[in-house]
C-alpha cells in the first residue's frame, strides 16, 4: 500500500514538474518572440517563422513518438529489474535517434533552397540551414529524455526545456540584434535568431548527457544478470508503439507547414504580391499567433492533471466522480480562457500598438481580433483531448483535428486569395477550424463519457462575465486612451477587466471549492476569495 501511494505521488510529482517546466518555457518563449518580432520586422520575422515551420515538422515525424515508446519499453522493464534489457533499449533508440537526426539535419541543409522555394519565401534559406544542426541535437536528446522518463524522472526533461527557452532567449536575441547592427539583411539576421535555437539545443543536449552518464556509471550500479532482447527485436517494438503516436502528432505540424505554403502562394500568385510583400504580410500575421499562443499555456497544468485524475476514478469504477472531474476541469478552463480570449479580441489594436509599434497596424489587429476568439476554442480543445484520453478514446481527437485541419486549408483557399481580406483570411481558417474541432469534442463527450458535463453549467456564467469584463476592458481604454499614452491605458484597461472579472467570477458563483482544487494553490485561491 505504501509502495503504491509512493508511485502515485511520484506520477503526479512528475505530471507537477513537467507542467511547470512547460509554462516556464511558454513565458519565455513569448519574451523571446515578441522581442524578436520587434528586432527582425514584419519580413524577417516572416523567414523566420518559415524555416521554424520546416523544422517543426521534420523534427515532428522524426521524433515524436520514439520517446514515448522508448520510456514505455524502459518503464516495463524497470519494473522487472531487466538492467540489461534496459541498457539495451536506450543503445538501439540512440542508434535510431542518431540516423533520424542525421537524416533530418542534411534534409534541412541540402534542400534548404528548394524547401525554403516551395514556402514561397527564397531568401528564408539561410535560416533553414542554420536549423539544420537542431534536428539532430533534438533527436540525440530525445533518447535521454525517453531514458529518464522511463524511470519515472522528470527532472531531466523539464530542466532541458528551461536550458533550450532561455538559451533560445539570449543567444538568439542577441545575434538577430547584432547582425542588424553590422549592417546584415532581414534574412541573415532572421538566421542569427535561428541560431539561437541550434545553440540552445546544444546547450540541453549537453546537461542532459552529463546527468545521464553521471547518474548511470556502470560502477555505481551492482552486476545484471538478466538476458536481453535482440537489436532487431527492440526496434521492431518501438516502431510499433511509436508509430500512430508519431501519425497522431503530425497533424498540427503538417497542416502548419501547409499553411505556410498555401498562404504566402497564394498571396503571390492569386493576389499578384511580390514575394517580399508576401512574406511582410505573412510575418505580420505570425505576430498576432505569438500573442494568440499565450492563453494556451494556462491550460498545462490543468491538462497534466485530468488524464491521472479521471483515470484514477475510473478505475475505482467511480464513474460519477469522473464526470464530476470533467466538468470541473472545463469550468476552470473556460474561466480562464473566456476572459483571456475576449480580452486579446476587444483590446486588439492597443495590444498590437504596444508590442509590435513598427508592424502593419491594420492587418496585426484584425488577425488578432479573430485569433482573441479562436485561442478559447484551443483551450477548450485541449481539456477535451485531455477528458477523451482519460476514458480511453485516444483516436478520437486525432481524427477530429485532422478534420478541422482540413478545412482551415479549405477556408484559407476561398479567403486568402480574395483582394478584399488577402491575408486577413489565414486567421478566419484557425478559428474555423478550431471552433469545428471544440464542438465536436465536445458532443463526443457528451455521447461516450458515461455522466458527460453540463455545458450550460459549464460555460453560462463563465461567458457572461467574460462579455461584461470585455465591455469594461474596452471602455476603460477608451477613457483613459484620452488622457494617457497606449501603455498606461492598456495597463490600465487589463487592470480594470481583471478587478471587474473577479468580482463578476465571486458574484455569480462561477466556480466553487471542488473545481478550484484542481488548479496548483486551489485551496488556497478559494479561501482568499472565499469561496466554498
Amino acid at each position: 500500500m505504501k509502495k503504491r501511494a509512493l508511485t502515485t505521488n511520484t506520477f503526479f510529482g512528475g505530471a507537477a514538474i513537467l507542467a511547470a517546466s512547460i509554462a516556464v518555457v511558454k513565458v519565455i518563449g513569448a519574451l523571446y518572440k515578441i522581442p524578436l518580432g520587434r528586432i527582425l520586422g514584419d519580413v524577417g520575422f516572416g523567414h523566420f517563422n518559415n524555416a521554424y515551420a520546416i523544422y517543426n515538422l521534420l523534427l515532428m515525424i522524426s521524433q515524436a513518438g520514439l520517446p514515448v515508446a522508448m520510456s514505455k519499453t524502459i518503464s516495463e522493464a524497470n519494473a522487472l529489474g531487466r538492467r540489461n534489457q534496459v541498457s539495451r533499449v536506450f543503445r538501439v533508440a540512440l542508434t535510431a535517434f542518431l540516423v533520424l537526426g542525421i537524416a533530418s539535419s542534411l534534409i534541412m541543409f541540402l534542400f534548404a533552397q528548394p524547401l525554403a522555394n516551395l514556402q514561397g519565401d527564397s531568401l528564408a534559406a539561410p535560416a533553414v540551414r542554420v536549423m539544420a544542426l537542431s534536428c539532430f541535437f533534438v533527436c540525440v536528446m530525445s533518447a535521454y529524455r525517453g531514458y529518464a522518463q522511463g524511470h519515472s524522472d522528470m527532472v531531466p526533461t523539464a530542466v532541458s526545456q528551461v536550458l533550450e527557452a532561455l538559451t533560445k532567449l539570449i543567444v538568439g536575441l542577441f545575434l538577430a540584434w547584432y547582425l542588424l547592427y553590422l549592417g546584415f539583411g532581414s534574412e541573415i539576421s532572421a538566421a542569427g535568431a535561428i541560431g539561437g535555437v541550434t545553440a540552445s539545443g546544444l546547450v540541453a543536449l549537453l546537461y542532459l548527457m552529463v546527468r545521464h552518464h553521471r547518474r548511470n556509471s556502470p560502477r555505481s550500479l551492482p552486476p545484471a544478470t538478466d538476458r536481453p532482447e535482440g537489436s532487431g527485436k527492440i526496434l521492431k517494438t518501438l516502431v510499433v508503439i511509436a508509430i500512430p503516436i508519431t501519425l497522431s502528432s503530425s497533424v498540427v505540424p503538417i497542416t502548419t507547414y501547409l499553411d505556410t505554403i498555401q498562404v504566402q502562394n497564394l498571396l503571390q500568385s492569386a493576389l499578384g504580391y511580390a514575394e517580399e510583400l508576401a512574406v511582410s504580410l505573412y510575418g505580420c500575421y505570425q505576430k498576432a499567433v505569438t500573442i494568440y499562443n499565450l492563453p494556451s499555456a494556462f491550460m498545462v497544468s490543468l491538462t497534466a492533471c485530468i488524464v491521472p485524475a479521471v483515470s484514477a476514478a475510473l478505475t475505482k469504477k467511480d464513474k460519477v466522480g469522473a464526470g464530476k472531474i470533467a466538468e470541473s476541469a472545463l469550468r476552470v478552463g473556460a474561466m480562464l480562457a473566456l476572459p483571456a480570449g475576449i480580452g486579446l479580441t476587444v483590446l486588439a489594436g492597443p495590444i498590437i500598438q504596444l508590442l509590435y509599434p513598427e508592424t502593419n497596424q491594420e492587418v496585426g489587429t484584425q488577425c488578432l481580433m479573430v485569433l482573441g476568439i479562436a485561442s478559447i476554442f484551443v483551450c477548450i480543445m485541449l481539456l477535451c483531448n485531455a477528458i477523451l484520453q482519460a476514458n480511453g478514446r485516444t483516436a478520437l481527437p486525432i481524427w477530429f483535428i485532422a478534420i478541422g485541419s482540413a478545412i482551415k486549408l479549405g477556408v484559407n483557399f476561398v479567403l486568402v486569395q480574395m483582394p478584399s481580406v488577402g491575408i486577413k483570411g489565414a486567421p478566419v481558417g484557425t478559428l474555423v477550424c478550431f471552433g469545428i474541432v471544440s464542438v465536436l469534442e465536445l458532443a463526443a463527450i457528451k455521447r461516450v463519457t458515461p455522466h458527460p458535463p453540463k455545458y450550460l453549467r459549464v460555460f453560462g456564467k463563465a461567458a457572461v462575465a467574460a462579455v461584461l469584463m470585455g465591455a469594461a476592458a474596452w471602455a476603460s481604454y477608451g477613457l483613459l486612451s484620452g488622457h494617457f499614452g497606449n501603455t498606461l491605458s492598456v495597463a490600465g484597461a487589463i487592470l480594470v477587466g481583471c478587478v471587474v472579472y473577479v468580482i463578476l467570477v465571486v458574484a455569480l458563483r462561477v466556480v466553487s471549492k471542488d473545481d478550484l482544487s484542481l488548479m496548483p494553490k486551489g485551496e488556497k485561491i478559494a479561501k482568499l476569495l472565499r469561496i466554498r
